[in-house]
This record gives structure tokens, C-alpha cells and sequence, in this order.
């Protein structure tokens, strides 16, 4: 029985915790020992872990700098000097955790005890370097769930690291076109795998309840977005385009599920725009799949993605489905067959929904379109598998 561990920065509600978790369940029990080790050891999706997955103890240095500040304890003093000095190196966010960690973090955290067949960071940054410096392992794969090139991922820091992994596995076909393009060296051991869904488990978590923030608005449309509370997912265009429609007279509910640091910006700019009777902030959400079954159209709104696990699953749920024109968009929606694809602007956004609130029956159209397809992939962890197995898909 092979011993496996992933990596993970938490299991919050992320696309990236859903496609772990996903995977996780999907995984043969009797096949396999597995361990998660969490940076830190929360989440909503904690209860969901299989009960045959073992959820390591955090070790205390580790945890102690990717908490908070004021919950860092004896280790504040490092979290200061090494974020200082980061942004004094680095300007952009993703290069000054990266400088940290090579300079700072790295000196402070020990290496794992247990050694192990297979480990594997599902996610790049700071878990990639973690992986890479601290675990002990046959083989060490990475996952990179974003377009490498649009999230400004550090090249010249990952670079090292990807070149010491044995895989490094991307879930998109674009995505994994553009790492080789951006690490060319390295093209025999990048690899399409998609996120797993079960349409199955799906629906049926679909049904567990009817949202009781949507009973209030069932005579509106009621528009729904899933994703952490950051630049990447565009919320602050989405409030903008909110503001638009408003001034045009369209009446609507638009409630966003997720939690993360522009929750502060998005209300102030909700109060600002008088949008509190339009614009919604739900937090995180241990389920969502009933509020995506009951919504009348979703809507997303990011400046980038990889695949987006939620997209996949709107269209399971055979909802209405605006999307923004990231670069990656059009590998996962059919424009105007499962959904509306517009530019990454406030205008183009409201101008979207304009027409799918206004237009009944287009709406129809899209959701008969999807009714009639199947877009869950359970079949896809035999790809895991062979990665595990094997070292290589074949």
C-alpha cells in the first residue's frame, strides 16, 4: 500500500479544497495511505474528508507563520522582519511570499519526519516550496490550478522548485499550454488533469435544503457567484455592474458565497452604490449547490481562472451561466449554447445580464441546452491514479 501525502494551505471553501476533497472521496481506500498535511488545519470542508484520510498535526512553526499575525505568538517577531524585508525586495504579493520563504520562513520550519512514496502539493507558492524543502519523498509532484501567465505567479522563484518535481499537473488544456510555454524545459512532465466532479453527488447535495435568503426574492431574478473575496474573482467589477443595473431600472438580487480580505472593500462599496437591497454578501458555505440549483442565473466574474470548478458545476445543475472573457474562458463554456461569455468590464457585465434577465426564454434555451449533457468527470481520478502508480499518465 502505497503512502501518499498532499499539501494543502487549508481546506476554506476554494475551488481548489473542493477539487481535493472531491478527489479524496473518489480515491479507493483499500489502494492507498494517505495523509493531509494542512498549513493550517481548518475549514469548511474538514467534516468532509473520508474517515480513512489521516489530517496530520500541523507542526507549530509552520502553522504559527501562516496564521495571522496577532495568533503568531513567539514567532511574530520572524513574521515581521521577513514580511518587511519581502516588500522592501518585491513589489507584487506573490514575489514578496516567495522572497519570505527563500529568506526567512525556510531558516524556522523543520523538516518532516515520516517519508513517503508519493507527495504532493496541490497547490504551487508556498506549498511547492514547502514540499520541495521540507518532505521526504520517492516521488513529488505539483498542482497549479490557475493560468501560470495571468496570475503572476513568480517564475524566477518557482522556477528551482518545479525543476526538483517529478510532475507538474494543470487542469485545463490552456493552462497546461501556457506552463510550456512559460517552462519549455520541463514539457515532458507537465500533465492535463481535470477536477473531479460527480454530478451524482452533486444533485443530490443540491436537494439537501432551499436557501432561505432566496425565499424573500422569489418573485426577482436572483443572480449567484461563488469564489474567495479577492482581486482574481472580479467582485468589484461585479458591485459595479450591479450599480449599472440598478440605474437602469432592473430589479434583482445578486448574493455572492465566499469569504476572503475585500470583504471590507465590497461592503463599502455596496453602502456607497445604495446597492444593500441589491448585492448580497452570504459568506462561506459549507454546501452551496442548493443556492446554484435555486439561483436564476450564474454569474462570474473573474479577471482570471484556471478551470473553474464552479462553472462545471452551475452547468451539472443546468443553470444560466454568464462569464467574463479570462483567457481561459472559452475551454469551459460554449458561447451562447451553455452560456454568455463577456468582457472583463462592469458595462459588458451588466449589459449580459440585462439580456438574460430580460430574455426569458434565451435562458431556457442555455438550461435545456445543458439539461441534455453530462459534464461530471468521476472517471477522471483514474488519471490520479496512474500518476500515483506510475509517475506518468499515459
Amino acid at each position: 500500500m502505497k503512502k501518499v501525502l498532499f499539501v494543502m494551505q487549508s481546506l476554506y471553501n476554494g475551488g481548489a479544497e473542493r477539487s481535493l476533497i472531491n478527489l479524496l472521496n473518489e480515491l479507493p481506500e483499500d489502494k492507498y495511505k494517505i495523509d493531509i498535511l494542512l498549513f493550517k488545519r481548518e475549514g469548511v470542508f474538514m467534516k468532509q474528508v473520508p474517515e480513512f484520510v489521516k489530517i496530520l498535526d500541523t507542526p507549530v512553526a509552520l502553522n504559527k507563520l501562516s496564521v495571522p499575525l496577532k495568533k503568531s505568538g513567539k514567532y511574530i517577531p520572524i513574521k515581521v522582519v521577513g514580511t518587511t524585508i519581502s516588500r522592501l525586495a518585491e513589489r507584487e504579493k506573490k514575489q514578496q511570499e516567495a522572497y519570505r520563504w527563500k529568506h526567512c520562513y525556510t531558516k524556522f520550519i523543520d523538516d518532516l519526519d515520516e517519508y513517503y512514496d508519493v507527495a504532493i502539493a496541490y497547490m504551487s507558492g508556498e506549498i511547492l516550496y514547502y514540499l520541495c524543502d521540507k518532505v521526504k519523498a520517492a516521488k513529488k509532484f505539483v498542482w497549479i490550478h490557475n493560468d501560470y501567465r495571468a496570475a503572476h505567479h513568480p517564475r524566477e522563484y518557482d522556477y528551482p522548485y518545479l525543476k526538483q518535481v517529478d510532475g507538474i499537473v494543470s487542469v485545463s488544456e490552456s493552462c497546461s499550454d501556457i506552463l510550456k510555454e512559460e517552462f519549455p524545459e520541463f514539457s515532458d512532465k507537465i500533465y492535463y488533469i481535470s477536477n473531479i466532479n460527480s454530478s451524482e453527488v452533486i444533485r443530490k447535495r443540491a436537494e439537501e435544503f432551499v436557501p432561505v435568503e432566496f425565499k424573500a426574492e422569489s418573485y426577482e431574478p436572483i443572480i449567484l457567484s461563488i469564489g474567495r473575496l479577492s482581486p482574481q474573482k472580479g467582485f468589484d467589477i461585479a458591485v459595479n455592474a450591479a450599480y449599472i443595473m440598478k440605474n437602469r431600472g432592473l430589479h434583482f438580487t445578486w448574493f455572492i458565497i465566499g469569504d476572503g480580505p475585500e470583504e471590507k472593500n465590497l461592503k463599502e462599496a455596496i453602502n456607497e452604490y445604495g446597492l444593500n437591497e441589491y448585492f448580497q454578501l452570504l459568506g462561506k458555505k459549507e454546501n452551496p449547490y442548493p443556492y446554484i440549483k435555486n439561483c436564476t442565473i450564474f454569474a462570474q466574474t473573474s479577471r482570471y481562472e484556471g478551470k473553474s470548478m464552479v462553472l462545471d458545476e452551475a452547468k451539472i445543475l443546468c443553470r444560466p451561466i454568464l462569464t467574463t472573457a479570462y483567457p481561459t474562458a472559452s475551454d469551459q463554456i460554449t458561447a451562447d449554447k451553455e452560456g454568455v461569455i463577456v468582457n472583463i468590464c462592469a458595462e459588458d457585465i451588466a449589459a449580459g445580464l440585462e439580456k438574460m434577465i430580460t430574455d426569458a426564454s434565451f435562458c431556457h434555451e442555455l438550461s435545456d441546452y445543458l439539461g441534455m449533457r453530462e459534464f461530471g468527470n468521476s472517471e477522471e481520478v483514474r488519471k490520479y491514479m496512474q500518476l500515483i502508480d506510475n509517475n506518468h499518465i499515459s
